[in-house]
């Protein structure tokens, strides 16, 4: 029991982090068919050595998709700045009617009545200022229901933007 006038001593409180491992490394994949180029491309391009449609960005390895999964990737404005090969089929869409679209033109939450920690304007929104931490969230595509879809959400870049994989 404390005494009256006297309050509780501080303590430090270590850091919430689940698990203090250290950070994956970075990796290239490209921003079309998400393959990730073996040899290093010409200095002077960032064009897809594979299938020379998409552009080189870079994120850490375990959020970079891996070939053949659908990915999107938006700026900080939450518009769509590429749309994967595999996401245009997933999300029945062309990368040329996505691009600068916003997100909930394409996305949406899966259940929006659901109390979820992961909101996923926010996990994007941090994504693309960079903050370097991985999020999960379940959407579905929008103006369609009954499907739902999961999907990682983390930095890429440069430029820095947000990037989310279907899993």
């Amino acid at each position: 029991m404390m005494e009256k006038g006297h309050r509780p001593r501080l303590a430090l409180v270590p850091d919430p982090t689940p698990d203090a491992r250290p950070p994956a490394p970075s990796v290239s994949f490209c921003s079309s068919c998400g393959e990730r180029p073996t040899t290093p491309p010409r200095a002077d391009s960032r064009v897809c050595p594979s299938c020379e449609l998409g552009l080189l960005l870079q994120a850490s390895s375990d959020v970079a998709p891996r070939p053949g999964d659908p990915f999107l990737v938006f700026d900080a404005s939450l518009s769509v700045c590429a749309v994967s090969a595999e996401a245009e089929r997933l999300l029945a869409t062309r990368e040329t009617e996505a691009v600068n679209r916003h997100i909930t033109e394409l996305l949406v939450p899966a259940d929006a009545e659901a109390q979820s920690s992961t909101n996923l304007a926010v996990a994007v929104t941090w994504a693309a200022r960079g903050d370097g931490q991985m999020r999960h969230v379940v959407v579905r595509p929008a103006n369609t229901f009954g499907v739902r879809l999961t999907a990682r959400i983390g930095s890429c870049g440069p430029p820095t933007a947000a990037l989310v994989v279907f899993d």
